[in-house]
């Protein structure tokens, strides 16, 4: 892939389009007005033969296999981590800049994990496969990094309030009263305080991987992350409560400009919130009661939400793309 102002259109392949990710990461393609010459619509077996539209267009899915891989400048993975560790790999060689979206790659060293705004040059020096954060990752590193920057971070308490969009399809399907068994408790009328599976420690490894992967993207091996993960009945939409400790006193006030100032965050002063409901279909981060902790001075508290679909996956891999073509030759 070359730099955008020497190439007026890519040829990318999306795997997985038909999913909820997938089928996002199309809409955020149009919106953005992404460079495509030629777009190739993969998805596993059971889902090739399907149509979607693309730019008005009606465009046949086809089976996800390395033969459909051949030639494309960009692949984005919004698949099973299974089919990503059998592709990815293998399209990167070939001279495509893969960007995945599930877990397959995100701890691997030497594989970038990024967050465009927040650890955008870690894009530099890349070897052809560039891993996108857990949803709920994104939205969380997008309201600590602008605190780290203002204050330092010394540790962190979460909890997230995950909307069921985030288990794919049949998450939706099963709030909508179809038994898939998809969560370990019904889901409707509930929330459940376990998201993907338990470990030996007791943690989940969806919490496993909000802890590593937010020391990965902000660079911080070290940082103490305390967290629990609550998958609740809406569809769209990942929220989380965060007690934040700071190197050094940080107003509400401070935290509040050093959030405005960051690009992608949106913040409610004071008392203002927005919730899962009010902020679908947007791609920023918005953060709301910012707020000095009763016991400690150097403690916030903060609520967050982002659509975990759009930010918390699509738009994230588009920007990374976008990235891509404004640095020059990769």
């Amino acid at each position: 892939m070359r730099a955008a102002g020497a190439v007026s259109a890519q040829t990318v392949a999306v795997v997985g389009a038909t999913g909820l990710v997938g089928g996002t990461l199309l809409r955020v393609l149009e919106e953005r007005r992404f460079p495509v010459r030629e777009l190739r619509l993969l998805a596993s077996t059971r889902s090739s033969g399907a149509r979607l539209r693309f730019r008005g267009q009606e465009l046949d899915v086809r089976n996800a296999e390395l033969a459909a891989l051949e030639g494309a400048d960009l692949v984005f993975f919004a698949a099973a981590a299974e089919l990503s560790r059998s592709l990815a790999p293998a399209a990167a060689e070939r001279g495509a800049v893969v960007i995945d979206k599930s877990g397959a790659w995100r701890m691997q060293e030497g594989v970038p994990l990024v967050v465009p705004e927040v650890n955008g040059a870690a894009l530099r020096g890349h070897r052809g496969l560039i891993a996108c954060p857990n949803c709920t990752t994104i939205g969380f590193v997008m309201a600590l990094e602008p605190i780290r920057r203002a204050a330092g971070l010394r540790s962190v308490v979460v909890t997230t309030l995950q909307a069921v969009s985030g288990a794919g399809r049949e998450g939706v399907e099963e709030l909508e009263g179809h038994d898939h068994g998809v969560f370990p408790r019904r889901i409707a009328g509930n929330v459940v305080p376990q998201c993907e599976s338990f470990r030996e420690d007791g943690y989940t490894t969806e919490e496993a991987k909000l802890l590593h992967e937010t020391r990965k993207i902000l660079d911080l091996p070290e940082l103490a992350v305390s967290m629990t993960c609550v998958r609740v009945p809406v569809v769209a939409g990942h929220s989380a409560a965060i007690l934040v400790e700071t190197e050094r006193p940080l107003a509400p006030a401070e935290a509040e400009e050093a959030l405005r100032a960051f690009p992608g965050v949106v913040v409610l002063s004071g008392n203002e919130y927005l919730t899962p409901a009010e902020i679908a279909g947007r791609d920023e981060v918005f953060v709301g009661r910012v707020r000095r902790d009763p016991g400690h001075p150097n403690r916030l508290w903060l609520w967050q939400v982002a659509d975990n679909l759009r930010k918390g996956a699509a738009t994230n891999a588009v920007q990374i793309a976008e990235a891509l073509l404004n640095t020059g030759p990769l």
